[in-house]
């Protein structure tokens, strides 16, 4: 008779509808090449997630997500939106900082959705080997484009969108014009280095507990050539981060100082066989200049744009000028107006760097509400177990490079970044504060 009795206590994965949330991530990751879909299969997702939410809380609800999930994951949105609530009092643009502060209300219940996803075992798993593949697949397509020119999954994607639509995914302008690998986001989104070099720590992780020191170290070898290829050089600070602190523990310093020699050399190598990567190269080169022309020419126009940034922050020092307001705001701080720009035509259109993003748009309220949520993911970090830290390593270092303050940003208001760098709070707080029954690996 005992041993036909059942444990009917709920768990996370027993609990109905919630055994597909780790797809539902990848889907949205790996929908990513089209805006459009992965904005809709994040808004059904939130929608759906409301819904689950609201019958599972009178059913035992917290066998979802540990109360601390659920308050970080929480803490962590509301260090980002309430900036941009905030900001929308005296914004230059108060129209367009209204709307984006009353979208971004969806990304909540979603990443509620992310942090579930993550919290129980089998959905730890299926999500860091689900993340690692897709990194994994858009790193062989760039490869592949680096040596036949043309990325397999983009040009499968566009002869898709031209059959339903007779429109190409990018213009011909934007073909002609690209001087990089753009991988599977294609020559108008060309953020293909930036994103992998975010993600990077999934598939490492992934390829070091599998295949050892070795497995890590290709695979090492065949991302950075992409991330170098793709020309993004807040890519490559970007990934130097995360080849040292995810590989010290795996190779020991020693070893890890020849692959980042190798590396170097792999660099000398490919500008000297790529024109692309050696004016890069050459132009941040400029940086070893005194003159302040030649510093802003190594980056690209950015120390006229952060110039811009810190008059913004002095002229609108409580609440910023108004999330995506910067381009509004540009014209009425840069000091060297009338002149043309080293990035092309047309005003900045966000300050490039996260801490002057913040500042700028959202004030010193937005920076000290942002340092309070870096705050609080650190506590939770400090006084978690080993094995806590274990599961949350991977998504830990995708979210600390990609917001490390000593490099250029893309623009984490926008619907892109943001999205991405949220999706990653919710994964350090879901696996960071779940209670997985076992060993994640």
């Amino acid at each position: 008779m005992t041993d036909a009795v059942t444990d009917s206590r709920p768990d996370a994965t027993d609990t109905p509808g919630w055994r597909w949330a780790p797809h539902w991530v990848l889907a949205f990751v790996a929908l990513w090449p089209m805006p459009g879909y992965a904005e809709g299969v994040m808004v059904l997702g939130a929608l759906i997630a409301i819904g689950r939410l609201l019958m599972a809380r009178f059913r035992g609800g917290k066998a979802l997500l540990s109360v601390q999930a659920w308050a970080l994951t929480t803490v962590l949105f509301a260090a980002y939106w309430l900036p941009e609530v905030f900001s929308v009092v005296g914004a230059v643009d108060p129209a367009r900082s209204m709307r984006e502060a009353l979208v971004d209300i969806r990304y909540l219940p979603f990443l509620w959705l992310v942090a579930a996803a993550v919290a129980d075992t089998r959905g730890l798993r299926i999500t860091l080997t689900g993340m690692a593949v897709i990194v994994a697949v858009w790193t062989l397509d760039a490869l592949a484009e680096g040596l036949f020119a043309t990325s397999p999954l983009f040009w499968g994607l566009d002869a898709a969108k031209q059959l339903v639509s007779s429109r190409p995914m990018c213009s011909a302008e934007d073909v002609a014009a690209v001087d990089r690998l753009s991988g599977v986001l294609g020559p108008c989104n060309l953020k293909i280095g930036v994103v992998l070099a975010s993600l990077s720590p999934f598939l490492l992780y992934v390829a070091g507990r599998r295949f050892g020191a070795t497995g890590w170290i290709v695979t090492a070898a065949a991302v950075g050539v992409v991330i170098v290829l793709a020309g993004a050089r807040a890519a490559w600070i970007t990934y130097t981060l995360v080849l040292v602190f995810s590989g010290w523990k795996l190779l020991g310093w020693k070893r890890l100082l020849l692959v980042l020699a190798a590396g170097a050399a792999t660099l000398v190598v490919l500008a000297a066989v790529s024109p692309q990567v050696r004016d890069r190269v050459e132009r941040t080169s400029h940086l070893l200049t005194a003159d302040e022309s030649g510093v802003d020419m190594a980056l690209s126009g950015r120390a006229r744009i952060w110039q811009a940034a810190v008059c913004m922050v002095r002229e609108s020092p409580v609440n910023g000028v108004g999330v995506r307001g910067f381009r509004r705001a540009f014209d009425d701080c840069d000091a060297a107006s009338g002149t043309a720009p080293a990035w092309g035509e047309g005003p900045a259109l966000h300050a490039h760097q996260i801490v002057l993003e913040v500042g700028a748009e959202t004030g010193i309220l937005g920076l000290l509400l942002w340092l309070a949520g870096a705050a609080m993911a650190w506590r939770a970090w400090r006084y978690a177990d080993a094995a806590a830290r274990e599961r949350a390593r991977p998504a830990m270092l995708a979210l600390a490079v990609t917001v490390f303050p000593l490099n250029t940003h893309l623009a984490f208001y926008s619907t892109f970044w943001g999205g991405l760098t949220l999706l990653l709070a919710a994964l350090y707080a879901g696996s960071l504060l779940a209670r997985p029954q076992g060993d994640p690996a």
